[in-house]
């Protein structure tokens, strides 16, 4: 009996410290839902007295050059705009969690197997994987990688830039029009 009523003790102090856990986080999640809540307000009346101000400045000019001025306007915002979405994506990429950065570079070891037999890897000193975890015959840093791979055969004359800066760039730059059109219409 005595083992019982220990095992039940344990059982409900670790059911309790569970529901604390759970509730210092859920109050944890509202308090960041809530201070990005806020930033975002604050962002948007700063972002919406900006517009108020551009839209009286160039109702103040001439009709031509207001429309010049408004499209530099719309084009540099444009251009801010999706610098900003580039780098946030290349932020979550450079910052995912190891297991899925992982399968990335696995992939991208497989995708260069055509051009590339037994590639070795240079990667981000920021980065820990093994050469039988890449599947590749062997793994260097390098510092001037971010993140992603350089894949080289193995007298480093045929190479593969698989660098998530270089890969997004070039999605990048052969999606750019297909990207505008979805967020400017």
């Amino acid at each position: 009996m005595a083992l019982a009523n220990v095992t039940q003790e344990i059982s409900r102090a670790a059911d309790e410290k569970a529901a604390a856990i759970k509730a210092e986080a859920e109050t944890e999640i509202a308090k960041i839902r809530a201070d990005a809540d806020q930033k975002i307000a604050e962002l948007k009346e700063k972002e919406d007295k900006r517009l108020k101000e551009a839209i009286e400045r160039l109702t103040r000019q001439e009709l031509s050059s207001a429309e010049l001025e408004s499209k530099k306007i719309v084009l540099a915002k444009k251009k801010e705009i999706l610098a900003e979405a580039f780098d946030g994506v290349l932020s979550e990429l450079e910052n995912e969690p190891a297991d899925q950065k992982l399968a990335h570079y696995r992939a991208m070891v497989k995708a260069a197997s055509g051009i590339i037999d037994k590639p070795k890897a240079l990667m981000s000193p920021k980065d820990s994987f093994t050469a039988a975890e890449l599947g590749v015959t062997s793994v260097e840093t390098d510092e001037r990688i971010a993140s992603g791979l350089i894949l080289q055969n193995e007298d480093g004359t045929v190479e593969v830039d698989m660098q998530y800066s270089t890969l997004l760039q070039s999605i990048w730059n052969r999606e750019m029009k297909k990207v505008s059109d979805m967020l400017f219409g």
